[in-house]
């Protein structure tokens, strides 16, 4: 899976910047060459440009069984997730959901309860989640980014920032490092979204 979002949306840490900034012997590419490089590698990918925010691909080609992919969309927020969750059938019961949800569609539902209703904030989602699993979140309406992964990292996850300043997550590190150069690094453990970026 690949997500690539503009400077308006996120612009990710320092630390991720300067690398790539000082280091001229790793050639970057832009976020259009990175998402060309990402159709020539999975020519049965899927795409979704989001409004000049960036850009969300995914593909069911080289996914690990026990690790599916998939992409939801609802109510303007859009997930990218790959993973599962041990404890689904209970967090169904939990938010009041069908039994046909899917991990995609529960976290959209849980990220959409705790943003509206809650006294709580959004990131709070992630600590009733068992599982392995990395998800990147969209939010149309707000125009910022919600990315997690389990607290064990068991999903690969990488981050970087392109040539035009972009910031990139992909569970693919070497389609990262080619568009990023040294500007790239394994996602921490946790949460991270455009507020805190």
């Amino acid at each position: 899976m690949l997500a690539i979002f503009n400077s308006s949306v996120a612009s990710g840490p320092e630390e991720l910047r300067i690398p790539g900034d000082r280091s001229p012997n790793y050639p970057k590419k832009d976020s259009s060459d990175l998402l060309s490089s990402f159709f020539n590698a999975f020519p049965l990918a899927i795409s979704l440009k989001m409004d000049g925010m960036g850009d969300m691909a995914y593909t069911h080609q080289k996914q690990d069984l026990l690790r599916p992919r998939s992409f939801t969309a609802k109510d303007d927020i859009f997930c990218l997730f790959e993973g599962t969750l041990d404890n689904l059938p209970s967090l169904r019961q939990q938010y009041g959901l069908s039994k046909s949800i899917n991990e995609g569609l529960l976290v959209i539902e849980a990220y959409k309860t705790l943003r509206d209703r809650a006294p709580y904030p959004a990131s709070h989602v992630v600590g009733h989640l068992d599982g392995q699993f990395a998800f990147i979140i969209l939010d149309r309406a707000t125009a910022s980014i919600f990315v997690a992964t389990d607290s064990h990292g068991k999903i690969p996850f990488y981050w970087g920032i392109t040539a035009d300043g972009s910031l990139a997550f992909s569970d693919d590190a070497e389609l990262l490092k080619g568009a990023c150069g040294k500007s790239l690094a394994s996602f921490p453990q946790g949460v991270v979204s455009s507020r805190a970026l």
